[in-house]
């Protein structure tokens, strides 16, 4: 008989390019979003896409809004 085994991947986010750990697994992405805003403050209107499997870990990027002030 063959037996599953299961593994928890760790969650990443990545953010102009720097990977940045989960800084705590019992969080959802919105207060993590949140949490991070303060370092870095485009965070707080970044779109979100992810879960990507790296194999390692599901890595979440943040992606800046594209558009113009004024």
């Amino acid at each position: 008989m063959s037996s599953l085994k299961t593994e928890v991947l760790l969650r990443e986010f990545q953010y102009n390019g720097v990977r940045i750990p989960d800084p705590g697994p019992e969080l959802t992405v919105d207060q993590v979003r949140d949490l991070l805003t303060p370092a870095y403050p485009e965070i707080a209107t970044a779109s979100v896409t992810g879960p990507e499997d790296t194999g390692s870990a599901l890595r979440y990027t943040f992606s800046r809004a594209i558009g113009t002030k004024g």
